[in-house]
């Protein structure tokens, strides 16, 4: 992975709290570089649930609330409507 130099100004009793979480065999670059990736993860993963949501209101909206489908996968189950 190509690198890029930049610089961040943290707040001192934040920096003093991540110098002390960090092991031993691990710079402070990974430790920054491994929060911020998992960062990046959870915020792609919180606009995808937001698309989510706004897919399904789109879709509520257009057909209504729709019937649950564990009844009709479990009669699938147990044979009934099968068209094997």
């Amino acid at each position: 992975m190509e690198r890029e130099a930049v610089t961040i100004r943290f707040p001192a009793d934040l920096l003093a709290k991540a110098k002390k979480l960090k092991f031993v065999s691990e710079s402070l670059n990974d430790l920054v570089v491994e929060a911020l990736e998992n960062e990046v993860r959870r915020r792609r993963g919180w606009a995808a649930h937001q698309r989510i949501i706004a897919r399904s209101e789109t879709v509520k909206a257009k057909t209504g609330i729709q019937r649950t489908s564990g009844d009709l996968i479990r009669s699938f189950r147990e044979g009934e409507k099968r068209r094997d």
